[in-house]
């Protein structure tokens, strides 16, 4: 990614490239959006909201699954430009686009479930009332996406904004903004009367207006650094806010468990990506008993991957250059205070490629343990029992994801992870199911995208109540009898009164 500046000595950057990682190539030209674009994008989105939300469920979910028969259609082009602008091999980004394809159509068919109107019970003491309860679009909504995921992650937040009658204006990476604008002109092929979804490409300027410019809700995923400065602006107009952040997922090992299927978990969950995922693994938390054959078992898996740019390659380079910086840092930082290479090390990281590294008797306090390395590293523990390791991961201040591994209590250790999702025996299985929640707790942020709760976060929740008849006891006027609430109370003491 390069910025070119504008006209003049000092003039503000205008436009900038964004390119292949692997190479350097050039793969894009884009612009720089100021303030004033981002407002004018978001004024033509709120247009485009009401017209968007006056069509009601069955429309868009006819105009939705288009888009995704449209995506179906194409999933190699639209992984050309993933792949070309993140790095990864041709597979992984074949494998996101038929993710987005999922979750978008699952968002699709069930959004007048989920969010239509529908009725409540009033209760004895309000028999008289009906009540009611349904969801509204918020008119526009903003997305700030990530650069790891480009197509998957944001298209989360954009699906459920969609199906449940918003426009989205979408701010994507500066590092793979054509992947929005591709996402955004094949929406627009299937939608052609309003422009649905628009994107706004720049930097963390475009960000900050987006945040300002009136949006509904807006949804961010990223660091958690940002996400606070995210927050902190949007606070500024009280717009809500939905951040998913970072994590230092773990991936836990009982005595019980398969593993060869754990090794082979833990190799993909750490290792796929480049280590660039947020719910991938980081650690590895093994019971003593079977620790030595669990890492020989992990050492030798992990010692078959082939980094690089071919087509081969099991992944592809770290796609943001400075993430380099602080995957060296880690790596150091874990073997100056005692922790054993068992596979790679230091040597490990030749920009912009890390090959694969494996890590054991890492203190945890090291920064390898406490902060999210994302690369293709993993630190491996012994504990005594999978309590230990409950324990540890529950100690730590993120919270996204987890995988346990164990015959007998893989459930049971699973509901106690403090964390926003879990799988049990496999790895990362959660975020392939279109009919359950994403996100996380701590400082993995809050809120949710994709299946029932990720539909409600892009939709106001409104209550309504009718008078169906007068009631026998009418206490919510001045003009009640005086009897009337000492009757209320003696009901409710009938009805409650006994625990």
């Amino acid at each position: 990614m390069t910025r070119t500046a504008g006209t003049g000595t000092g003039a503000a950057p205008t436009r900038f490239d964004s390119v292949d990682p692997r190479t350097g190539a050039v793969v894009g030209s884009h612009e720089v959006a100021d303030e004033a674009a981002v407002r004018a994008a978001v004024t033509r989105a709120r247009e485009a909201g009401r017209w968007w939300g006056g069509l009601g469920f069955a429309e868009r979910r006819r105009r939705l699954t288009a888009w995704c028969a449209r995506l179906a259609q194409r999933v190699d082009e639209l992984a050309a430009v993933v792949s070309a602008e993140t790095g990864k091999p041709r597979d992984d980004a074949r494998l996101e686009v038929v993710l987005v394809v999922g979750h978008l159509d699952w968002a699709a068919r069930n959004a007048q479930r989920v969010l239509g109107r529908r009725k409540v019970p009033s209760g004895l003491l309000m028999l008289n009332e009906a009540a009611t309860l349904e969801y509204q679009p918020y008119g526009v909504v903003g997305v700030i996406g990530p650069w790891n995921y480009p197509a998957f992650t944001p298209m989360g937040s954009i699906g459920c904004a969609l199906a449940a009658g918003n426009a989205v204006v979408f701010k994507p990476s500066e590092l793979t903004p054509g992947v929005g604008r591709w996402l955004a002109d094949s929406l627009a092929e299937v939608v052609p009367e309003h422009p649905l979804l628009q994107i706004v490409t720049g930097f963390g300027e475009t960000g900050a207006a987006l945040c300002r410019a009136g949006v509904g809700k807006l949804s961010f995923t990223g660091s958690t650094a940002t996400a606070k400065k995210v927050m902190a602006t949007c606070a500024e107009t009280l717009t809500p806010v939905l951040v998913e952040c970072g994590g230092k997922d773990a991936l836990l090992v009982d005595v019980d468990a398969d593993l060869d299927a754990a090794a082979d978990a833990a190799a993909w969950g750490g290792m796929s990506n480049a280590g660039q995922t947020c719910v991938g693994v980081e650690r590895v938390y093994v019971h003593a008993d079977v620790a030595d054959d669990f890492t020989d078992r992990l050492v030798s898996k992990t010692r078959t991957l082939q980094t690089g740019g071919e087509p081969g390659a099991a992944f592809g380079p770290i796609t943001r250059a400075s993430q380099v910086d602080v995957i060296r840092d880690h790596i150091a930082d874990a073997l100056a205070k005692g922790g054993t290479a068992l596979v790679g090390g230091a040597e490990s990281v030749r920009p912009p490629y890390v090959e694969p590294v494996v890590l054991a008797d890492v203190p945890e306090e090291s920064r390898a343990v406490t902060e999210e390395t994302f690369g293709p590293t993993l630190t491996v523990h012994q504990v005594t029992d999978l309590d230990e390791a409950v324990d540890r991961l529950d100690a730590g201040r993120y919270g996204l994801g987890a995988a346990v591994f164990s015959r007998r209590r893989g459930e049971e250790v699973a509901a106690r992870l403090r964390c926003g999702m879990v799988s049990v025996n496999s790895v990362i299985s959660f975020a392939g199911v279109p009919s359950l929640p994403f996100g996380g707790v701590g400082d993995s942020g809050f809120g949710r995208i994709n299946g029932e709760d990720g539909l409600r976060e892009f939709a106001r929740t409104k209550a309504v109540t009718r008078r169906r008849f007068v009631p026998l006891l009418s206490v919510l006027t001045f003009g009640r009898s005086p009897r009337a609430v000492g009757l209320l109370v003696r009901l409710v003491r009938v009805l409650h009164g006994r625990g």
